[in-house]
């Protein structure tokens, strides 16, 4: 209880007066009873907290503990009674694959050391295999897309497709990681891939090579010295530099308006995504959003702090289709819903969520899915897709299935292979009927195309070489009736 004091100060008077008293009313003050008492209150208030704070996480592990006896039991039962000897090292692995893969997310995987090396290969933008972003399919491995001029897409391989088999070996219950592994190899070296296209299948054999992607190229129209056309092959570290050093050279060239190619991206890193929309956007316009299970929205707005002062003011004009994923649709999202940019071409692949790597161990890691990501209009594109602005697509050859390079075409063939063959030499000009048959008509178009190639062998024999020739023809037969790319240039003269 406290106690009233009497405080007595003295008051100055003049020299003829004597000093008086004056009382002033003392403040409250606790008695040391009160002091001790009031602590005990708060250590005891404290230790009750603690205690229960303490029990609600012995609670949570004695609940996670339950939870997880199935599989420690699975595991001691194995470790124990397994008719031969399992390593520690390989269940743990399992138990983390099986975890993940029961997530039905073909973004979240359980990387190893080679796989988590290939990883930080493609993020760098350079490794050896055949250059293809894939992920889970049903009872396959899908082709997302194939990097541009790649070993994949030099074999025609195209998004969508479905690997069904590796050398032989089905991919219907490999993972992701599996599969690359076994598709990754030394420069130089083949792989033999079974490719499920809409209703088709056929086979192809693969030559690995080095990846080294320069993620971005640029040139000038041959037909308008002031558009700039720039190709942007994937979001990689490098991606941000090559895109300033390429800006400033067509600039100096004279371009004054710009086609961005993200067709066949795709994607990669979230921050390069970022700091290239916001070099076309104005200061504080949204890039995207980002939502996790738990807390707020987190907004993405252009500004210094990713683009660095480095601004493209140019009218321009972004192509996609349905290769362009993940950071490629982040990119084009921003720009559309700006108002910066048209769309030209085809819907986009609607990859809508967002991965991190989590470090397990010095040899493992989790490329683990922990958000989703929204447009600037709060859109969620996942396994939607963008929807162009203009619609335009490649020519009709560009969809045809690939001719197996496992076998030579020739005198007495017939089948879905030589027909295919047919549609091809068609598409290209040659004079040939679709009869599924190996005729003559067909051994005089090969004989003419391996002539216009100048090929060794002039025999009409649909061998390899023939065959890479053709595809060569074929490439060079989608560059000039490119729709979507003509669209495009139309779209943004009219600026």
């Amino acid at each position: 209880m406290a106690t009233k004091e009497e405080n007595e100060t003295k008051k100055i008077a003049p020299d003829n007066e004597k000093p008086v008293k004056t009382k002033k009313k003392a403040p409250k003050r606790f008695t040391r009873f009160t002091y001790w008492f009031s602590l005990l209150c708060a250590l005891c208030v404290g230790t009750i907290i603690g205690v229960l704070l303490i029990l609600s996480r012995l609670q949570d592990t004695i609940a996670t503990n339950s939870e997880l006896s199935q599989v420690i039991g699975v595991y001691k039962n194995i470790r124990g009674n397994y008719y031969k000897s399992v390593s520690k090292k390989k269940l743990i692995n399992g138990a983390v694959d099986g975890m993940l893969s029961s997530l039905d997310d073909p973004f979240s995987q359980y990387l190893q050391s080679d796989e988590s090396t290939s990883l930080n290969d493609s993020i760098s933008g350079s490794f050896e295999g055949i250059g293809a972003e894939v992920q889970q399919g049903k009872n396959a491995i899908e082709i997302v897309s194939p990097i541009k001029n790649s070993p994949a897409e030099k074999a025609g391989l195209k998004a969508k497709d479905l690997i069904v088999a590796i050398n032989g070996k089905s991919t219907a219950k490999m993972t992701v990681d599996q599969a690359v592994s076994k598709i990754r190899g030394k420069s130089g070296s083949s792989v033999t891939l079974k490719i499920q296209r809409g209703s088709q299948t056929f086979t192809v054999k693969v030559e690995r090579g080095k990846v080294d992607q320069a993620t971005v190229t640029g040139q000038l129209l041959a037909t308008d010295h002031t558009i700039g056309k720039i190709q942007i092959t994937t979001f990689a570290e490098n991606t941000v530099s090559g895109m300033k050093t390429t800006i400033k050279s067509l600039r100096k060239q004279g371009a004054t308006k710009f086609i961005i190619d993200v067709r066949g991206n795709p994607g990669g890193l979230m921050d390069t995504a970022l700091s290239l929309s916001s070099m076309f956007l104005k200061n504080k316009q949204v890039i995207m959003r980002v939502q996790a299970r738990q807390g707020s929205e987190e907004v993405y707005r252009a500004g210094k702090k990713y683009d660095k002062g480095f601004k493209i003011d140019e009218p321009v004009t972004i192509s996609v289709d349905g290769g362009s994923a993940s950071a490629a649709e982040i990119f084009s999202a921003a720009l559309q819903e700006a108002g910066r940019a048209q769309l030209v071409g085809t819907k986009t692949y609607g990859k809508g969520t967002v991965q991190t790597v989590i470090p397990l161990s010095n040899n493992s890691e989790m490329k683990f899915t922990i958000a989703k990501w929204l447009t600037p209009n709060k859109t969620w594109i996942n396994k939607k897709g963008i929807t162009p602005d203009i619609k335009a697509g490649y020519p009709a050859i560009a969809n045809l299935a690939l001719i197996s390079n496992e076998k030579s075409l020739k005198t007495g063939s017939v089948g879905s292979e030589v027909k295919l063959l047919q549609q091809n030499l068609r598409a290209l000009g040659y004079t040939v009927e679709e009869t599924s048959i190996y005729d003559q008509q067909t051994i005089a178009a090969v004989k003419q195309l391996q002539i216009k190639a100048k090929l060794a062998n002039q025999t009409g024999t649909f061998d390899e070489a023939t065959r890479n020739a053709l595809y060569q023809e074929v490439s060079v037969y989608i560059l000039n009736h490119d729709n979507a790319l003509n669209a495009a240039v139309k779209e943004i003269q009219s600026k």
